[in-house]
């Protein structure tokens, strides 16, 4: 029987939209340079992005742990921060309170929509897009 592996192209696109994202906002000469309705709807446009790299990796990162598990239903039935110390634990994740602390940002920008909260959680995808990546980098190397 064939080892089941995760399709991890979902979250590499995702990886790559949201890096584009940033790399667009952080040419300050060029950003700067467009009219304020261009620069909100980019500024949403990462955060969208963020919002669904977020929640792509903790899919996959829930699916990589059911794969590792002796008991896939341990894992479907755990809450979210024994998730997240698992993953941590298994070395899919670096810094589990960073994770606790990417779901609230993700909880911020999906009750409500605030410009300085919008700027607050952009300046936290520079360091969501080094953890997600890690993440691809760990799932890469368990789905050869």
């Amino acid at each position: 029987m064939k080892e089941a592996r995760l399709d991890l192209t979902p979250l590499r696109q995702a990886i790559t939209s949201l890096q584009e994202g940033i790399t667009l906002i952080d040419d300050t000469q060029w950003y700067n340079a467009q009219p304020t309705t261009v620069q909100r709807t980019l500024m949403a446009g990462v955060i969208q992005n963020f919002e669904f790299v977020y929640e792509i990796s903790i899919k996959m990162l829930r699916r990589q742990l059911e794969l590792e598990a002796a008991s896939p239903e341990e894992v479907d039935h755990s809450h979210f921060r024994d998730l997240l110390r698992t993953a941590g634990e298994k070395g899919l994740i670096q810094d589990v309170a960073a994770w606790f602390h990417y779901r609230t940002m993700r909880n911020i920008t999906s009750h409500t929509y605030n410009q300085e909260k919008a700027r607050e959680v952009f300046q936290g995808t520079r360091a969501f897009i080094h953890d997600a990546r890690h993440l691809l980098e760990q799932l890469d190397a368990r789905n050869r």
